[in-house]
């Protein structure tokens, strides 16, 4: 009975989510219902995240239907979603930026060595744009085909990229276009030189920082076996976590651990720094 109660269950949550994904479908027809779940995210990263998400909720009713805690079903879903969250690499928005400043200044820099305006590197830089900086040089480039006057299209692509750093050097850029180039390039390779120094450091930091993250992410992972296997083999042990007072007791130890990972990966993310420049209103 108890098998048939997880089995149930599983194929009754396998169905919900069939149902959700067919009704969110924007296709006419209606293919095989394996094909539809595998298809239905475009992306990789939500691929896989569905995946996992319809796998966890069937675990979390398999484990609530043969250890009899029906909190399981909402616990391990919950715990199968936020953890990879917690333990993994926040992204480091700043570190990519300068890398991609960097490279554009030094592509902007050998542009203004050969005699070019300012406002001309900038539009012969873009087909050596950077990924991350593509969509805002072309949007600069518009501007300036609009009739903008370059300083203020790089002040506005400053608020754009809202970053210090990208202040410092669209800053420098601006008020060497206001003096009609002069010391632009002596200004460019020293704030390159710069850049470099700013992204081996923020390199270094990130390094210090991943490292109580991968032994809390060691420590999780052993934590969760040892908890999983004591469950299998010595049951009885985990007996008054199936009263209803032991499950809250359940619910209040699980977020007690995962608010201390959320705290950890505040504590592992960078801080703003204070922008050099005005947003423009």
């Amino acid at each position: 009975m108890m098998a048939l109660a997880a089995a149930s269950g599983a194929l009754f949550t396998v169905g919900l989510m069939a149902l959700f994904v067919g009704f969110n479908s924007t296709k006419a027809t209606i293919p095989r219902l394996s094909t539809h779940l595998w298809k239905i995210p475009v992306d990789i990263r939500t691929r896989r995240r569905t995946l996992q998400l319809i796998g966890s909720v069937i675990a979390g009713v398999l484990a609530a239907a043969i250890s009899g805690w029906w909190l399981l079903v909402v616990i391990v879903p919950a715990v199968a979603g936020v953890l990879p969250l917690l333990l993994a690499a926040p992204p480091n928005r700043e570190l990519d930026l300068l890398q991609a400043i960097d490279r554009w200044l030094r592509v902007v820099g050998s542009l203004l060595a050969t005699g070019r305006s300012i406002s001309d590197a900038i539009r012969t830089s873009v087909r050596q744009a950077p990924p991350l900086l593509a969509p805002h040089l072309t949007l600069l480039v518009a501007r300036l085909d609009d009739r903008w006057s370059v300083d203020g299209a790089l002040l506005a692509m400053a608020d754009d990229l809202d970053s210090a750093d990208a202040d410092a050097v669209l800053a420098a850029l601006a008020l060497a276009a206001q003096r009609g180039g002069t010391g632009a390039r002596a200004t460019l390779a020293a704030l390159a030189d710069n850049l470099a120094d700013r992204i081996r450091a923020l390199r270094e930091i990130s390094t210090e920082r991943a490292k109580p993250r991968f032994v809390v992410r060691q420590v999780t992972v052993i934590t969760v076996v040892v908890l999983g296997l004591a469950l299998i083999f010595s049951g009885d042990f985990f007996a008054p976590f199936g009263s209803p007072l032991g499950q809250l007791l359940l619910a209040v130890l699980v977020s007690a651990y995962l608010g201390s990972l959320l705290f950890l990966r505040r504590m592992t993310l960078p801080r703003p720094r204070q922008r050099i420049l005005r947003r423009s209103t």
